[in-house]
């Protein structure tokens, strides 16, 4: 985890740009939080560039959500990533996006399967799918988080993809692994049906993610 403030600022205004440049975003959709070692959290704003973003236009809270420094208002979805961290103590960083191949999972409320080895060391295992709650809400952060204790990853129901780890990059490189794993499962699904794992390498590789997490 990033040692301080400006530190943290500076990787998530990056990490933003990323997100922005591998197509896992549109416009000023989706948000990231990080937090800080010593307990603070900072936030994209709502509705502001990425292009354009620097790290003075970044929000910082409390756990709580109490607006701690910046000029801005934080993003509307700000419930979403205080529940992820109020309720996992091991997440360091939250990212929301709305990359297409996932969200196309998202949309039809069907989990992306676990059929490739790295998905399970890296993910945790398939990534669910949390009930509709409405965009913005309590409810909606509440749900997301519920499936987040032993999965890197979940999608949410008509919404998007929301990913985790243990700092900014984590959480980047889950997001970028689960849109290519449901590119790849969206493909090998014209082929024909998809081959499971075997339960043995299931069983082998699902302690791998809890350890790499809680490291």
């Amino acid at each position: 985890m990033p040692d301080d403030l400006a530190t943290t600022q500076r990787a998530l205004v990056e990490t933003a740009r990323e997100l922005l440049a591998r197509g896992l975003v549109e416009g000023t959709s989706g948000n990231l939080s990080a937090r800080t070692d010593d307990g603070r959290v900072v936030m994209t704003p709502s509705s502001l560039p990425y292009e354009t973003m620097t790290p003075d236009d970044l929000v910082v809270t409390d756990l709580e959500g109490n607006v701690l420094d910046g000029t801005r208002a934080p993003t509307s979805e700000k419930a979403l990533h205080l529940a992820c961290l109020q309720q996992h103590s091991d997440v360091g960083a939250v990212i929301h996006c709305h990359a297409k191949y996932s969200t196309m999972f998202a949309l039809t409320h069907q989990p992306i399967p676990c059929v490739i080895e790295e998905f399970d060391i890296y993910v945790g295992g398939e990534v669910p799918v949390a009930d509709y709650k409405l965009t913005g809400s309590d409810e909606l952060g509440l749900e997301a988080a519920r499936h987040l204790a032993d999965r890197g990853a979940v999608l949410m129901a008509n919404h998007g993809l929301l990913t985790v780890g243990r700092d900014l990059a984590e959480a980047m490189k889950v997001a970028s692994l689960v849109e290519r794993t449901a590119e790849i499962v969206w493909g090998a699904r014209a082929l024909g049906a998809l081959v499971p794992l075997p339960d043995s390498t299931l069983e082998k590789f699902a302690p791998l993610y809890k350890a790499l997490r809680s490291r």
